[in-house]
C-alpha cells in the first residue's frame, strides 16, 4: 500500500480499507524534483481515482473497482495545459531580484500586468524597465506595493515554511440528494463552475468525464486565455453572466436552484458580497456540494489574497527548495494547481456519497503536504509520453475498472453556451 495515497485518503475521510485496492505502474523517473512530485502526484490522481470508483460502488450496490492509475498518465496530465497549446508565462511572469533577495510576480492577464506596471512606477512592460524598477526596492515591499495596487507578486522565501495545514476540510450536512444506479460516478450531477486557471477547472473536468453536466459561469469583462479553455474545457459547457445584472442574476439564481455541485475559485470574499458565501448556498438549498478553492487557505495573513501556483511555490518555500545558491527554482509541473484539482473532485465525489456538505482546499495546503507529508518511492520503468496523448492534449490519468478513456466531447468556445443544465 502507497503511504502517500493512504494519508489523502484518510485527509479525505475515506475507509482504510479501501485503499490498499489502489496500485500503480511505474513510468521512470517522471517529474523529477528535488521534493517528491512523482509521489505526490500519482497520490493525488490515486486517490482521486478511488473517490470514483467509491461512488460508483455505492451507486450501483457493487464491489469497488479496482483502481490501477498509471504514473505516464499521470505525469502527462500535470503538464496538459502545454500539450494544449498553452503559451506558458508571460514575459513580465518570471523571478526578479531585489536589493535583498528575489520576488516573483504574476502578470499573465493584461489587468494584472497593468496593476503590477502601475505599482512599480514603471514606464512599459519591457522587462528592463521593470527590473529597474525593482532593483532599489526590498521583495516584501515590492509584495506589499504591488498587492495594494490590486496586482501580483510574492517575495520568495528562503526556508520552507515549518507550518502543516490540513490537506481537506469537510462539513458534511447529511443532506445531499439520492443518487440512483448509473454507469459512471457523477451521472445525473449537476456542477456551477465558478473557477478559473487552473486547480478549478482540472477538478470540473475530472467530474465531467466522470459524468457531471459542468456549466463553467464565468462574467463576460474576464476573458479566458483560449488554449488553457481548450484544456480544461473539455467535457464542459461554458456560459457567461454578469452577476451585478439583474436579468443575468435571476438567469444565475435559477441555475442555482437546480445545481447539486457549486465549485469556487475566486478569491475569499469576492463571491460572499454577492450572497454565495458557503453557508448562504447551503441555508439555501441543504443539498448542495460546495466546494471552495483558495490559493492560500488558512495561512495566517494571507488568506483574503489572490494567488496562483507559481506565487504558492515562492511564499511557501518551494522555490528555494528547488533553487540554487543563486536563483530560485520551480517544480516541474504547476504540481500544486493539479495536485489540488485531483484532490478537490475527489472530495466533491465523496461529498457526494456521504451526504453533501461545504468542502475547502487550498494551495498552500497542498504546498504544506508536497513539503512535509509526501514519502518518496523508487522510480522504475519507463514513460512514453505519445502513449497518453491524443489529438486534443493529454488523456485524462484518472482509472478504475471501467472508468472513461477521454471525455465525451471537447471543450465547447469560452461563453458560447446558454445559461441552462442539459
Amino acid at each position: 500500500m502507497d503511504a502517500t495515497t493512504a494519508a489523502m485518503w484518510a485527509a479525505l475521510g475515506g475507509r482504510p480499507g479501501l485503499v490498499a485496492g489502489v496500485t500503480y505502474r511505474r513510468a521512470g523517473d517522471v517529474l523529477a524534483a528535488r521534493l517528491p512530485v512523482r509521489d505526490f502526484a500519482r497520490a493525488a490522481v490515486g486517490a482521486c481515482s478511488l473517490a470514483a470508483a467509491e461512488l460508483l460502488a455505492a451507486r450501483n450496490g457493487t464491489p469497488v473497482p479496482r483502481v490501477e492509475v498509471d504514473e505516464g498518465a499521470v505525469a502527462a496530465a500535470f503538464v496538459s495545459e502545454r500539450h494544449g497549446g498553452t503559451t506558458g508565462f508571460a514575459p513580465l511572469s518570471r523571478f526578479w531580484r531585489t536589493a535583498d533577495g528575489w520576488v516573483r510576480t504574476h502578470a499573465n492577464y493584461p489587468h494584472h500586468r497593468d496593476r503590477l506596471l502601475t505599482a512599480l512606477g514603471a514606464a512599459d512592460d519591457d522587462p528592463a524597465s521593470v527590473e529597474r524598477a525593482l532593483a532599489a526596492r526590498r521583495a516584501v515591499e515590492v509584495q506589499e506595493e504591488v498587492y495594494a495596487a490590486g496586482g501580483l507578486a510574492v517575495a520568495v522565501a528562503a526556508a520552507p515554511d515549518p507550518a502543516r495545514y490540513p490537506l481537506v476540510t469537510s462539513r458534511p450536512t447529511g443532506h445531499a440528494k439520492r443518487l440512483r444506479p448509473a454507469s459512471l460516478p457523477a451521472e445525473g450531477v449537476r456542477v456551477l463552475d465558478l473557477t478559473r486557471v487552473l486547480a478549478g477547472p482540472v477538478a470540473t473536468r475530472t467530474l465531467a468525464l466522470l459524468g457531471a453536466d459542468v456549466l463553467r459561469v464565468d462574467p463576460p469583462h474576464l476573458p479566458e486565455d483560449p488554449a488553457t479553455h481548450a484544456d480544461t474545457g473539455r467535457g464542459k459547457r461554458s456560459t457567461l453572466l454578469d452577476l451585478d445584472d439583474p436579468g443575468d442574476r435571476r438567469a444565475f439564481d435559477a441555475l442555482l436552484d437546480r445545481a447539486d455541485v457549486v465549485v469556487t475559485g475566486y478569491r475569499p470574499g469576492a463571491l460572499d458580497r454577492r450572497g454565495l458565501a458557503p453557508r448562504a448556498l447551503l441555508d439555501r438549498n441543504p443539498g448542495l456540494v460546495v466546494a471552495r478553492l483558495s490559493a492560500w487557505g488558512d495561512r495566517p495573513g494571507w488568506a483574503g489574497r489572490r494567488g496562483f501556483d507559481s506565487l504558492v511555490q515562492a511564499g511557501t518555500g518551494i522555490a528555494a527548495v528547488e533553487g540554487g545558491p543563486d536563483r530560485p527554482g520551480a517544480l516541474p509541473a504547476q504540481a500544486l494547481d493539479h495536485g489540488t484539482g485531483y484532490l478537490l473532485a475527489a472530495a466533491v465525489l465523496r461529498a457526494l456519497g456521504e451526504g453533501g456538505g461545504h468542502v475547502e482546499l487550498s494551495l498552500a495546503a497542498t504546498a504544506s503536504w508536497l513539503l512535509h507529508e509526501v514519502h518518496r518511492t523508487p522510480a522504475a520503468g519507463g514513460y512514453d509520453p505519445g502513449r497518453w496523448l491524443s489529438e486534443t492534449g493529454a488523456l485524462p490519468p484518472v482509472r478504475y475498472d471501467g472508468a472513461p478513456a477521454t471525455w465525451g466531447r471537447a471543450a465547447t468556445p469560452w461563453g458560447g453556451d446558454e445559461p441552462e443544465w442539459l
